[in-house]
């Protein structure tokens, strides 16, 4: 009955130099003109709603929170943004496409 996402938690150590490092899954946020962010349309899994999917996102999840908040509220849409992920509401592609764009990252359409 344990629980299994912190298997691998540090509960006590003996080592007086040993330190936690909690951010070791965290990535630097790479530039906008250094990242492709590819642009899905999702019909799947979503209870007959349509959604706009960007994937391949590298960097901190702040800026990957921060980026989706920017993204709902140019739309004027719901979504989330998790899991280098970032969902948005609705048939917004060449919205989304474009917002990106003039944030400066490099953009490509997936799917039909």
């Amino acid at each position: 009955m344990g629980n299994k996402s912190n298997k691998n938690r540090v509960v006590y150590s003996t080592n007086p130099n040993f330190t936690e490092d909690s951010d070791q899954d965290e990535q630097e946020t790479l530039a906008p003109s250094n990242q492709l962010l590819e642009v899905h349309l999702d019909k799947k899994n979503r209870g007959g709603k349509i959604a706009v999917v960007v994937k391949n996102f590298v960097g901190t999840d702040d800026d990957l929170k921060d980026l989706g908040k920017s993204l709902k509220a140019s739309c004027g849409v719901g979504g989330s943004a998790k899991e280098g992920e970032i969902i948005i509401q609705g048939d917004k592609r060449d919205k989304v496409m474009e917002l990106l764009s003039k944030k400066g990252y490099k953009t490509k359409r997936v799917g039909s």
